[in-house]
């Protein structure tokens, strides 16, 4: 069925509704403008997954045609001057079309569109432009940058197609390419690693950044983006605080104007953790929309949630106690707690989603509140959790969710007896069945396995892990994946400006803004491997004291 104004309406009134999508972007970030070419491009992948997931829209043609680009000021791209025949917007449709097709000249298509005279009309067209006009308004009247958004943006339009099962005049190219290069030695260097991660950070940032907003008034004589730069400089030290920060930021910034250290942290203070979150989900789904148009990341997988302490609090916490809480072991000591919800395995490790932990707050409201943001963004096949989260409740809510899991249990008497007479009969391995009583009556039931250590220093049942799953032993495996949380938390906290501050937002801020530094590194880190290799390896090439320094240099938040 073709579109209609109905299901375009339900479209856009999807885009509206998800608290982290935007469109246009001019109108919720000061970065771009009806002019901006990468705004442009944002809004197209937007509105491209969603049109196509649309029962009624199976057609590329039907979204060049319909996309609404009223709003979109062509006029800085025109090389021409005066009256013409054709309006800018009606060519970017129709060099949009072509590109979809992949004719590499005018003549075909030209053919192609006096067969479809129902499609010229749909693309506003009165007559059919000539083979010498085509050429012309390509490569005299557009600018170069507008000829690269024009292949931007048929890529994405292919690829989000072709990921809905709708079908697609080619296979689209889905590794990114950035710079022109001729075919030669293929082997990268660290030189040309770095000119690689130069241009692939510029445009990464460039896509990420403009979700971060202060909510400032208008005529504010500091940029917002100086922030956002002040924010990255902080990471580039280890325990470098805001003051000492804005200090050493006015040497090395190129801008005029950037924030006191006691400003910055006023703007970010009136932040609320949930606007916190709600940028943060924004800009990982930009930079996953920028990862999935590679064929070296897939949006399902493995995901692994956990919690992280920042250091031990050795202040006064009075007022504080439902945030400066116990650790997550026995002892006297307070901390901050954070959680989050990150991709692992043998795709790049993104952290989808950070939370702050309050006292008081189940373990299953945390996984779902987690869970909820991840399966948004991507299609979990399986979840991975530490043994601080052996509830079986938390359980039910993954089996009833249709996801696989594996949990280490917590020995009790009766996993304890067990293993011991596992020892005695010198068997590595067991599997057995359990029901964990839900209440009511109601169970959850669930497969017990138990392996024997392969470095042990005991010689009674602490031999022996204890696992929890209910997909069999063969998921057993994957749970080594989960060791990537961890080292993916060192270098988050490397990521994080120092403070003494007890305000619960700024402490959540760094710690979110630290992991969105880590994921870019992450995720620059792909693009540049799929640029140069055309593959990825899990162990990155690109330093994550390159990326930040290149963030801070080279793009426009520095």
């Amino acid at each position: 069925m073709p579109s209609t104004q109905v299901s375009r309406r339900a479209i856009f009134r999807t885009i509206a509704q998800t608290p982290y999508s935007e469109w246009p972007v001019y109108n919720s970030s000061p970065l771009y403008d009806q002019s901006s070419l990468d705004g442009l491009e944002a809004d197209i992948r937007t509105v491209a997954p969603v049109w196509f997931d649309h029962d009624t829209h199976e057609s590329v043609e039907e979204f060049v045609c319909h996309y609404p680009l009223a709003y979109v000021d062509f006029q800085p791209k025109d090389r021409y001057s005066g009256a013409t025949r054709y309006e800018m917007s009606q060519l970017f449709r129709v060099f949009l079309l072509k590109e979809l097709y992949g004719w590499n000249h005018e003549t075909a298509f030209v053919e192609y569109l006096n067969h479809h005279a129902d499609l010229g009309e749909q693309l506003g067209l009165d007559t059919v432009p000539d083979q010498s006009t085509l050429w012309r308004s390509w490569h005299k009247r557009f600018e170069a940058d507008l000829r690269k958004t024009v292949e931007a943006a048929a890529r994405t339009i292919l690829i989000k197609a072709q990921d809905a099962g709708v079908e697609v005049p080619r296979d689209p190219e889905r590794t990114v390419r950035h710079l022109d290069s001729d075919d030669g030695d293929s082997t990268p260097d660290e030189q040309g690693i770095l000119e690689q991660a130069k241009t692939i950070t510029d445009h990464v940032s460039r896509v990420v950044f403009p979700v971060f907003s202060l909510d400032r008034g208008e005529g504010c004589e500091i940029h917002e983006n100086a922030y956002w730069g002040l924010q990255t400089h902080l990471g580039l030290r280890e325990n470098l605080a805001a003051n000492e920060g804005a200090r050493s930021f006015v040497y090395e910034s190129t801008r005029d104007r950037t924030p006191l250290g006691h400003i910055h942290r006023d703007q970010i203070r009136d932040l609320s953790i949930a606007k916190i979150r709600v940028m943060y989900r924004q800009a990982v789904r930009r930079l996953l929309n920028e990862v999935g148009r590679t064929e070296e990341f897939f949006r399902a997988g493995i995901v692994a949630i956990d919690i992280t302490e920042a250091d031990p609090f050795t202040g006064d916490r009075t007022g504080y106690e439902d945030e400066i809480i116990g650790t997550k072991e026995k002892t006297d000591e307070y901390t901050y707690q954070w959680a989050t919800v990150q991709l692992v395995g043998n795709t790049v490790p993104i952290v989808l989603d950070a939370r702050p932990v309050r006292k008081g707050e189940s373990r299953l409201e945390i996984v779902e509140d987690l869970l909820d943001s991840a399966e948004e963004m991507i299609h979990v096949d399986n979840v991975l959790m530490d043994r601080e989260f052996d509830s079986q409740h938390v359980l039910e809510m993954l089996s009833q969710r249709g996801l696989s899991y594996v949990v280490p249990k917590r020995m009790q008497t009766s996993e304890k007896a067990q293993a011991k007479r596992l020892l005695q009969r010198g068997k590595d391995r067991y599997e057995t069945e359990r029901k964990l009583h839900l209440g009511d009556n109601e169970w959850h039931h669930t497969s017990l396995i138990y392996r024997r250590k392969e470095n042990f220093e005991h010689d009674d049942h602490r031999q022996y892990s204890v696992f929890m799953t209910n997909r069999g032993s063969g998921h057993l495996t994957e749970y080594g994946y989960r060791w990537e949380i961890e080292s993916g938390y060192k270098s988050i906290k490397r990521f994080m400006a120092a403070t003494t501050s007890k305000n619960f937002g700024l402490r959540f801020f760094y710690f979110a803004f630290a992991c969105l530094l880590y994921s870019i590194w992450r995720a620059v880190d792909l693009l540049v491997q799929v640029e140069l290799t055309g593959e990825y390896e899990h162990a990155p090439i690109v330093t994550a004291d390159n990326m930040l320094t290149l963030l801070k240099k080279k793009t426009g938040i520095g």
